[in-house]
């Protein structure tokens, strides 16, 4: 048998490959329910990013460093100005200066040992509030790719149940099974990468504001004990 043809390539101006733009392969992935699942991974995204640049201000302005706002709580309180040292923390919004100002309004009418405790619980407290709504981020980093996997499984079902009505094995009539199939785990991933990666920077951030608590609770500690307040 001659195989030579199979060598053969057309030069003709239409066996071109076409070029599809972007928002067509995405408006295709809408066909059947793959649009409830393209929307549901669209508004996650979007509260990912709000959560992550939220956070991030957040934590920003938590752990720039506060000029001489130990030094000077330390200073007020040697010379026995507590008000100073107070006045001092009320003109900071960070969580440092929150702890302290709890510790500050206790001396004189609690121990040592109580006033370590309200420093302790303080400090817990104002943590809490800086980790508010990471445990979304956290569980879209799992959750997203999930959704994504189901748009896959929706996609391929779709696929099957196209080709089961079909007359005629044509691809325009399997696209759309498929588009949704491949986009919303491309969309599942995407949002999974961006929560996780987002998650892990913020808790990094938030280690660093609790170092910076501890530490500051520790020397305010010890300028207690070694007064004799």
């Amino acid at each position: 048998m001659n195989l030579i043809f199979l060598l053969q390539v057309s030069n003709q101006p239409n066996s071109t490959v076409k070029k599809v733009p972007l928002w067509d392969i995405i408006d295709a992935s809408n066909a059947g329910i793959g649009w409830v699942i393209n929307l549901i991974l669209l508004i996650m995204l979007g509260y990912t990013i709000f959560v992550f640049v939220e956070r991030f201000l957040a934590l920003r302005k938590a752990t720039k460093e506060e000029s001489g706002l130990l030094n000077g709580v330390k200073s007020n309180l040697s010379n026995g100005n507590i008000e100073g040292a107070k006045q001092l923390c009320l003109a900071s919004e960070s969580p440092i200066a929150k702890m302290l100002l709890k510790g500050i309004s206790r001396i004189g009418n609690a121990k040592n040992e109580s006033i370590a405790a309200t420093l302790e619980n303080t400090g817990k407290f104002e943590i809490l509030r800086l980790e508010q709504r990471l445990n979304f981020l956290a569980t879209s980093s799992g959750a997203a790719p999930m959704i994504g996997f189901l748009g896959t499984v929706i996609g391929m079902v779709v696929v099957f149940i196209d080709l089961q009505n079909a007359q005629s094995l044509e691809l325009k009539i399997i696209a759309p099974g498929i588009m949704t199939a491949m986009i919303t785990t491309v969309g599942g991933l995407i949002v999974g990468i961006i929560a996780f990666m987002g998650y892990n920077y913020l808790v990094g951030q938030i280690g660093k504001v609790v170092y910076q608590m501890e530490n500051a609770a520790l020397e305010f500690m010890d300028l207690l004990n070694q007064s004799g307040k």
